[in-house]
This record gives C-alpha cells, sequence and structure tokens, in this order.
C-alpha cells in the first residue's frame, strides 16, 4: 500500500490574490480520491515535528523567529507568506509527514507527502515559500539515528534546490541532484553535487532523454534512501521517499 502524508493544515489561507497556488494542496489528494487511484486508508495524517529534530538541521536562532513569530518584515518578503502561528506549525507537520513516510517506504517501498520538498529553506532562513526543509530534515534524521548510510535526493523541480545543496554541501553522505530551468528561481543558483539546467522551451522527451543520461548510475541501490520532488506542469507538486535494501 502507498501511504501519502496529508493535513488539512497543507493549504494554509493565504491574503486575497496571493501567487502562491495553495489550494493544489487539497486538489491532489481530492482527485487521486475521485478518480480512484487511492482510497482514504491511504492518507494520513502527521503530527508537528518536534523541536529537537528540527535543530539537528536548522539553526535555534531562525527556528525561535518561527516560533515566536519574530521574523522582520524582509525575512517575510524573502519567505514569500505572512508569518503566523498556523504557517509554523504547517511546516512542523510537512516535515514530520517526511519522517513518517520514511517509515512507510521501508514497510511498503515508497511513499508520498503531498505538501513535501520545500527544498528553498535553508539552515538559517526560509524563502521561495519554504520555511523548514523537510528532505534535509528527514535525511538528517535517518542519518543521526542510523537508519540510512547514503542518501540521494532528487530534485526535477522547475527550479533549483538551492536549500537543500548549501544544506548538504559538506556532508558525504547525502548526494544532492537538481535538474532544473536555467534561468529560472533562484537567480543566484547554490552548487548541488550534481545540477543539470535546462534550456528555456526544453520538451518532454528531451527532458526525458537527460534525466535518463544524467541521473547518477554510479551508485548501487543497495544502502541508498531515495527522496525524490518532482513539479508537473508547475502546478501539481509531490515528493516520493523510496527505500531501497
Amino acid at each position: 500500500m502507498v501511504k501519502i502524508a496529508y493535513h488539512k493544515i497543507y493549504a494554509h489561507p493565504l491574503p486575497e490574490g496571493h501567487r502562491f497556488p495553495m489550494l493544489k494542496y487539497e486538489l491532489i489528494p481530492e482527485q487521486l480520491l475521485h478518480e480512484g487511484t487511492i482510497t482514504h486508508d491511504n492518507l494520513f495524517a502527521p503530527q508537528p515535528c518536534p523541536e529537537e529534530v528540527v535543530l539537528w538541521t536548522h539553526d535555534k536562532i531562525y527556528f525561535d523567529k518561527l516560533i515566536h513569530q519574530t521574523l522582520s518584515a524582509s525575512e517575510q518578503r524573502r519567505i514569500g507568506f505572512p508569518q503566523s502561528p498556523q504557517l509554523t506549525l504547517r511546516e512542523l507537520i510537512i516535515a514530520q509527514g517526511t519522517i513518517d513516510c520514511c517509515y512507510y517506504a521501508v514497510q511498503y517501498g515508497v511513499a508520498l507527502n503531498v505538501a513535501g520538498g520545500t527544498h528553498h529553506a535553508y539552515a538559517d532562513r526560509g524563502e521561495g515559500f519554504c520555511l523548514l526543509n523537510d528532505m534535509a530534515v528527514a535525511a538528517n534524521y535517518l542519518l543521526k539515528k542510523n537508519l540510512a548510510k547514503q542518501i540521494l535526493i532528487i530534485d526535477l523541480d522547475v527550479h533549483q534546490g538551492n536549500g537543500t545543496a548549501k544544506l548538504f554541501q559538506h556532508e558525504p553522505r547525502v548526494f544532492t541532484f537538481s535538474m532544473h530551468g536555467a534561468h529560472n528561481y533562484p537567480f543566484h543558483k547554490e552548487e548541488s553535487d550534481l545540477d543539470v539546467p535546462l534550456k528555456d522551451g526544453t520538451d518532454e522527451q528531451t527532458y526525458l532523454s537527460i534525466l535518463n543520461e544524467t541521473l547518477p548510475s554510479s551508485y548501487s541501490c543497495n544502502g541508498w534512501w531515495l527522496f525524490a520532488r518532482y513539479q508537473k506542469h508547475c502546478r501539481s507538486t509531490l515528493q516520493h521517499i523510496q527505500s531501497c535494501d
């Protein structure tokens, strides 16, 4: 059974006219249920991630700002959302959802987080609609708990996973792969272990061909954890987690 992390808090209310398509987090599970791809048994609602676990990835000063609602106006602009206790709670639940997916991946081979893949968050700041980096939190959790020895993060979003790349730039146990639009946000790119910038207008066949040629093939599936973030039509987003024994 494929288990999918979903919580009603994922669809966080935003000011009228806000450009972020928050409604997609309601539409994804609704559509999957409507078409019969999943049932309610596939869905589970995570709890908030504990502070101790978050701090294995994020700086305490930044985390305290999120908890106590003391982000500056410029920090909020960089994130793209107005701060609120519910927004912080949302991010904590997303992060725990990805950790929970790791356990379900061991049990079932794969698991998904509807709102996972908050890859623009750094250790000490958020940006690009991301407050906490759930993939990094989960990866560090696996390493800390000795549940993984090597982790491969595959990021296929149209935007580079800059926060993820920076967080793991000095961590040899985590390999970061990002295939993204060369001219898309963020305009300052970090250095992943392997970056594949794509030209504007890249068609589907070319995209898949480049992916097949460049996705790291040197690793053996034995002993690796796979995290993947992908974006289809720049609208619907899911995070996929797989355990390879």
